[in-house]
């Protein structure tokens, strides 16, 4: 699993790309506060190592929680720049500082 951002000098965004390895997996997504926590917002590609990835730009200062979404089950990233504890969800999310 990780993470790259990329600054865009132009606009006020940062070019975020996740990926995780799940090789047996069908479907990944990743789910967070910048989309709404929708699957079908933050769907991921599947490579043909096994990886799924994806970028996505991120309007920048900003701190987002997310989680992966592997085949239905949610998996944090651990390289997330850190982690917060959500009520909602009785469970850490991974917090992405762009």
């Amino acid at each position: 699993m990780s993470i790259k951002k990329q600054v865009i000098k132009t606009k006020p965004v940062v070019k975020v790309t996740f990926s995780i390895e799940a090789k047996e997996a069908t479907t990944a997504a990743v789910v967070g506060d910048f989309n709404n926590w929708n699957p079908s917002e933050g769907e991921l590609s599947k490579l043909k190592s096994g990886t799924f990835k994806a970028a996505f730009d991120l309007p920048k200062d900003n701190s987002f929680e997310f989680k992966y979404l592997v085949d239905g089950n949610y998996v944090n990233e651990p390289e997330a720049d850190s982690y917060r504890w959500n009520e909602f969800a009785n469970a850490e999310n991974s917090v992405l500082e762009v």
